[in-house]
């Protein structure tokens, strides 16, 4: 089932409507879907490299969006909320995690682990869920999904951008690795930042 909406996500790429349809992946994908809007954005870059920043700018707002959207599925609709995380296997971290929040040290942790979450391959669905759930501030939320979505979102069309056809290899082979790499470098450095500022 996965490799079959992975194919057709490959297959919208090239579709008249592409662009509305990468909105409306980008926008799913942040609370339900399971395939990344990232399988659309690099053979629509390729295909049509002048647009790159156009497909960026797409692909970061409605996922921010559909993160919104995602938050308050967790936040309004507990029951619903449960079943995704039971099905990604984090019901329990979220427990935890509503424990730790009360605490300054819980607080910077989940930031740092949202970023993460919008920046790596780790499933963001189930952070923007996660949360609603757990009454995490709606504007921290918003503003770490756009600075966390933007950038990954922003290598991957300049990578695809300047590397073409090469950057389907370079991203299956080193993307995730780099980006848990860099993603864990900014965190460290925001980390640092706030303790220093204190």
């Amino acid at each position: 089932m996965i490799t079959n909406l992975y194919d057709s996500c490959v297959k919208f790429a090239r579709h008249k409507f592409s662009k509305y349809l990468l909105a409306f992946i980008a926008f799913i994908e942040s609370s339900i879907f399971p395939i990344p809007p990232d399988v659309m954005v690099v053979p629509m870059v390729i295909g049509k490299k002048e647009d790159y920043i156009k497909i960026f700018f797409i692909t970061t707002i409605f996922s921010v969006l559909g993160g919104v959207f995602g938050y308050y599925l967790g936040s309004l609709f507990l029951e619903f909320s449960v079943s995704i995380m039971e099905m990604y296997g984090y019901q329990d971290k979220v427990i935890e995690l509503q424990n730790k929040l009360s605490n300054k040290s819980g607080f910077i942790f989940w930031l740092g682990t949202l970023f993460l979450a919008g920046f790596t391959p780790l499933p963001y669905k189930v952070f923007t869920i996660s949360s609603g759930i757990i009454g995490f501030n709606i504007y921290l939320f918003i503003l770490i999904s756009l600075i966390s979505r933007g950038l990954r979102f922003f290598i991957v069309s300049y990578v695809s951008m300047k590397f073409g056809e090469k950057s389907i290899i370079i991203l299956q082979k080193y993307g995730a690795k780099w980006s848990f790499i860099i993603g864990f470098i900014i965190v460290l450095v925001f980390i640092m930042i706030y303790f220093l500022l204190k």
